[in-house]
């Protein structure tokens, strides 16, 4: 269980939200929007542990999140808006750097590679892939990963057409094996799994 309890975040001194609370369950998935600016990607950040909130807490299990990050990251998977590829490192070697610790079999990076079409550009130094490439490239982590909780900043940034249902049939997966998801974007959701939403625009109660 994710547990966002009445959060409140400041960025050079003006307030992004305030008294902010949110529970997700096993299964569950929020959808969080507002204009830019309103602070969807610094409270994607509070929820990681890697910025620090002006008020509030989060907690995992009900365990605050900063006090037993050890344990937290073992259960959480973070994608940022921006892809983090190495430029100089292939496909494999990227996934490999970006999934640490936990063990994954050549077989499985192969097979990872395969579905989301880089499987015949494996070998390829990241720098000469395109940005939808890359954004494959990023997604591939989800299929590798171990994670019960899911951070996504703009997954869908640079996919087409075919990598947006790729992707929607993949969350759709993870929520229906009762992980949980935490996802921005700027377009509406296509998945035919119902997501909450909550609006940093709008007042909180």
């Amino acid at each position: 269980m994710l547990s966002i309890e009445a959060l409140s975040a400041e960025r050079e001194e003006r307030l992004l939200f305030s008294d902010l609370s949110v529970t997700l369950s096993a299964g569950e998935g929020l959808h969080v929007v507002g204009k830019n600016g309103a602070g969807k990607t610094t409270l994607l950040r509070i929820i990681c542990g890697l910025t620090s909130p002006a008020a509030g807490q989060v907690k995992w299990n009900d365990k605050n999140v900063r006090a037993y990050r050890e344990d937290y990251c073992a259960d959480l998977l973070y994608l940022g808006h921006k892809n983090a590829n190495k430029t100089e490192l292939n496909c494999r070697e990227n996934l490999r750097l970006t999934l640490g610790f936990e063990e994954v079999s050549e077989e499985a990076l192969s097979d990872a590679l395969y579905e989301v079409g880089l499987g015949m550009l494996t070998h390829l130094p990241a720098r000469f892939l395109s940005q939808g490439q890359q954004r494959r490239l990023s997604m591939a982590r989800l299929l590798l990963t171990r994670a019960k909780l899911w951070v996504l900043d703009e997954p869908y940034t640079a996919l087409d057409v075919r990598g947006i249902e790729w992707l929607d049939q993949l969350l759709e997966r993870h929520l229906e094996n009762q992980g949980l998801l935490v996802l921005t974007s700027h377009q509406a959701l296509t998945m035919s799994r119902p997501m909450r939403e909550l609006n940093l625009g709008a007042p909180h109660v």
